[in-house]
């Protein structure tokens, strides 16, 4: 990993880690106990492991996490946490070539990648841990438009290039008494493989009927400009007039970017929120087995209220098969990223915590871990 490209928290890392541990460190079977050189008592009563702790993949979950550190570390000075938001795609060949300890990744492991996953993790199972809920914006820049309404077959046809100005009749329907300039419509997408891009992607297969010709994936197949990870196409639809573009929710309001409306068919646009995010991961499925957590989400829903275009970012993590510090460490952030605390963490950065059911399940996957 490249230094420039590495987001270090020092002290920050530290203190977030701690809250972790005192979520995890209580029942944790790793040697974190009083007795060990590698442990040590926070403020707030629990014990902290020692150490570092290196991690890199999905940018949607960036400013999450970082968060989540800063509040782990006003607990445990004595962890580093650092993190290095490369995307998914990267995170994930990172984990399996046993560069970092654990993976952010906006999609869950493929069969292929569960595979190397499993040896990395010295031939024993990998989980995806969903930990944080990203609603992605369809962000804009366009000139005398504050409001947009979009469906899944219009943004689509966006997004494949066959609508190729800001006042074409389809968008235009969705905008009654909205002023729509002629001017060409400039597409931005993430140029490197994203999981971003994945679960957009899904939602236009799934919800563009039949307008979207690809198949859902991390690399991009549409039309437009590429542009390297959220900030990048964030970023370029903020310097850039008459533009859109696909990005977790949080980097669309830090560039305050106009989002569309999403109308799913259920008669009513919906504007996305915490709550109308939330609503659509109620449609969620388990897709793992085991203590495997992947779910399916439903790009297609038509239910009242429920924003359709979300993400989850996973935190995928061995077992087993760490050495026994370096499971300490998993663990213990973990615990604290999926405690209430952390959770709560995420609200104010625009995105939504997880459900408590699932937020249980998670708990006893991070507890099994050893």
């Amino acid at each position: 990993m490249s230094v420039n490209r590495l987001f270090r928290v020092g002290s920050v890392a530290v203190a977030s880690l701690g809250v972790l541990a005192l979520s995890a460190c209580g029942s944790d079977p790793q040697p974190s106990g009083s007795s060990s050189p590698d442990s040590s008592t926070s403020s707030a009563g629990g014990e902290c492991p020692k150490g570092t702790l290196n991690a890199e993949g999905s940018s949607a979950q960036k400013n999450a996490i970082e968060e989540v550190i800063s509040k782990y570390n006003e607990k445990c000075a004595d962890v580093t946490v650092n993190y290095n938001p490369t995307g998914s795609g990267a995170g994930i060949k990172q984990f399996n070539a046993n560069q970092v300890d654990f993976a952010g990744s906006d999609s869950a492991l493929k069969p292929d990648e569960m595979t190397a996953a499993t040896k990395r993790c010295a031939n024993n199972p990998a989980v995806d841990l969903p930990m944080v809920i990203g609603p992605i914006a369809i962000a804009y820049n366009v000139d005398g438009v504050s409001k947009l309404t979009l469906d899944g077959p219009t943004a689509a046809k966006i997004f494949q290039g066959s609508i190729k100005t800001w006042n074409d009749p389809a968008i235009a329907k969705l905008n009654a008494g909205v002023t729509l300039p002629s001017a060409p419509i400039s597409v931005f997408f993430r140029s490197d493989e994203s999981g971003t891009t994945e679960n957009f992607t899904k939602y236009l297969k799934a919800s563009g009927g039949g307008a979207w010709t690809g198949e859902p994936a991390k690399k991009w197949t549409g039309t437009g400009s590429g542009k390297e990870k959220s900030a990048g196409v964030a970023e370029g639809v903020k310097s850039t007039k008459n533009s859109i573009t696909y990005v977790e929710w949080s980097y669309a309001v830090d560039n305050k970017l106009g989002v569309a409306l999403i109308d799913n068919g259920s008669g009513t646009p919906v504007e996305l929120s915490t709550d109308s995010a939330g609503k659509a991961l109620v449609a969620a499925k388990p897709a793992g087995t085991g203590s495997d957590l992947a779910l399916k989400l439903d790009y297609a829903t038509k239910a009242p209220g429920a924003y359709p275009i979300i993400l989850v970012t996973y935190e995928i993590a061995c077992t087993k098969g760490l050495p026994a510090e370096k499971t300490a460490l998993v663990k213990s952030f973990l615990n604290y990223f999926v405690s209430k605390d952390g959770q709560a963490a995420l609200t104010d950065l625009n995105y939504a915590p997880l459900p408590a059911e699932i937020q249980t399940k998670v708990e006893a996957a991070i507890q099994a871990i050893s």
